[in-house]
């Protein structure tokens, strides 16, 4: 069966979730329709003319980019903005646009993750806990002869996950009424009549992301007919999910010397530094894109801090607190997630074709003799 947008997206949402993102954002399908068939998936950074002119060269049916090419509503479709031509060349084109943001920013193995790697950083883990990381404890009520079948099929659904034990729940003995309509076909019981069943109250913790399926495998394990739940908030974070990522370095070496590294690893004409230079650094934060706004947020205990698009006050806090910069740019610190996803899809849907596109570098530095 050929794969279709809607696969695409699917396959996407089991990497970075849309309920990982945060609220300002604009993820998901931007452009085209569901039931599309793809056969050519490029891959980018961000949606560009160049981008668009080699999907359409290539004959891509769909494009999946970090960066929304809609971020904010337009108020107006005039082909004299080069963006909102830009929209209209791909909607003409029937090129299907989706955008994996800041779902994709916190995810494990995301756009962070890649960044670390990309450094050799080791012991790598989350930096800033997700907005969107939340948890809450599913409450369900199941006969004995169905705990178990209920138990794995909410297990399979991403609930009863705390750190390197699975299938965690917590079980009591309870006796549940119910009186069944003329209309209803109860599991157990009379209709008619005030009914008690022996039951468990069966108790697991979730992702708040996983709920929607997790209510579905309920549904679908469940004997009855209304299964009864309760979605309990937790003030819990999924310690999976986070904005940025932190790590070591195999061995201490001067800021100067990892600015160098930096800018090697990541393949730039420049990064620009704060901090002195001959400052040991050893513990190390990323945040790709534009992570200065997060500078208040990243722990006492970090060396340096990686990130893109630093504005001077951004830059000046950090300073006045101690903690060292590398500006290697929007783009040099997000661009390899391109090659990334094209990977990940080929994998997660056999039989497309993929193809990333890496955006070059917008600033070209001119250093002073």
């Amino acid at each position: 069966m050929p794969a279709t947008v809607k696969t695409l997206c699917d396959a996407m949402e089991a990497w970075a979730p849309a309920a990982l993102a945060y609220d300002w954002d604009a993820v998901g399908l931007q452009t085209g329709q569901p039931s599309q068939p793809v056969q050519r998936v490029l891959t980018c950074l961000t949606i560009t003319e160049d981008v668009v002119r080699r999907a359409e060269r290539w004959g891509a049916q769909m494009i999946v980019a970090h960066h929304p090419l809609v971020f904010r509503p337009m108020k107006n479709l005039r082909t004299d903005d080069p963006h909102t031509a830009l929209c209209l060349r791909i909607a003409a084109a029937n090129i299907a646009c989706f955008a994996a943001h800041t779902n994709l920013d916190v995810v494990p193995q995301g756009v962070n993750t890649l960044l670390a790697d990309d450094l050799g950083l080791l012991e790598v883990a989350p930096l800033i806990p997700a907005p969107g990381a939340g948890q809450v404890k599913l409450v369900t009520f199941v006969p004995e002869t169905h705990l178990a079948v209920v138990r794995e099929a909410l297990a399979n659904a991403g609930a009863g996950q705390i750190g390197a034990y699975s299938e965690c729940s917590f079980s009591t003995a309870g006796t549940g009424t119910f009186r069944p309509d003329d209309t209803a076909n109860p599991f157990s019981g009379r209709a008619g009549a005030l009914n008690e069943e022996p039951e468990r109250r069966l108790e697991m913790l979730l992702p708040r992301v996983n709920v929607p399926t997790a209510i579905r495998a309920l549904r679908d394990a469940h004997p009855y007919e209304e299964p009864a739940y309760d979605i309990v908030p937790l003030e819990n974070r999924d310690p999976r999910f986070g904005l940025g990522a932190r790590g070591v370095l195999k061995s201490p070496m001067p800021l100067r010397a990892f600015a160098e590294h930096v800018r090697a690893a990541l393949k730039l004409q420049h990064v620009r530094f704060v901090g002195q230079p001959n400052t040991k650094v050893r513990t190390v934060a990323v945040c790709g894109g534009a992570g200065g706004g997060e500078i208040p947020r990243v722990p006492r205990d970090i060396d340096v801090y990686v990130t893109g698009d630093l504005k001077y006050h951004e830059a000046d806090s950090a300073r006045e607190r101690g903690l060292a910069l590398i500006d290697a740019g929007h783009v040099g610190t997000e661009r390899n997630i391109a090659t990334k996803i094209a990977r990940y899809l080929r994998k997660a849907v056999p039989g497309i074709e993929t193809k990333a596109v890496l955006e070059p570098e917008i600033f070209t530095a001119i250093n002073g003799a």
